[in-house]
């Protein structure tokens, strides 16, 4: 499992300016590394390791170490949805963080701000100021909880905004 980033998110619009980037850090480009961002830029979603060496034909210890090296320069980010395995995706200039139902792994993308009011009461409450961009918010979408599944159980919606 990869560590929390140590460096600040770094975004790039096109794989040659995020390899240029590595590049002026010093880090070699090994083929299996310039694979590896050019399907992270092509991916619509954060995706697994595992999928990501079986589509890229790498050695899944490969991807990663490249991912773990990736993140660590701010490239890269991973999070965790219920109970799967790591997904990782590029760094963006806006962060995400998600809701994720138990029942029928539906994925909910929100802007930071939407869940402002719980991280708010949690605090107060608490004394912790918590964050779901690495580990999602678990609980049961509002069709399972009325006993109806959703017609795309596994989508990720665009940013619901903040009725704030």
């Amino acid at each position: 499992m990869t560590a929390a980033p140590n460096a600040p998110p770094q975004v790039f619009g096109n794989v040659d300016d995020a390899i240029r980037w590595l590049r002026t850090r010093g880090l070699r480009l090994s083929t299996a590394r310039r694979l590896l961002l050019e399907a992270l830029f092509a991916a619509p979603a954060p995706t697994s390791a595992a999928r990501l060496a079986r589509s890229l034909s790498l050695e899944e210890s490969s991807v990663y170490r490249n991912l773990e090296l990736l993140e660590h320069n701010g490239l890269v980010r991973h999070i965790h949805l219920g109970h799967s395995p790591g997904l990782y995706a590029l760094t963006s200039d806006h962060e995400l963080e998600y809701l994720y139902c138990d029942r029928c792994a539906r994925v909910t993308a929100v802007s930071p701000d939407s869940l402002d009011p719980v991280r708010e009461h949690i605090q107060s409450e608490f004394g912790y100021v918590p964050s779901f961009t690495h580990f999602a918010l678990v609980g049961t979408c509002e069709e399972c909880a009325v006993g109806q599944a959703p017609a795309h159980p596994h989508t990720h919606p665009a940013p619901r905004k903040s009725a704030h």
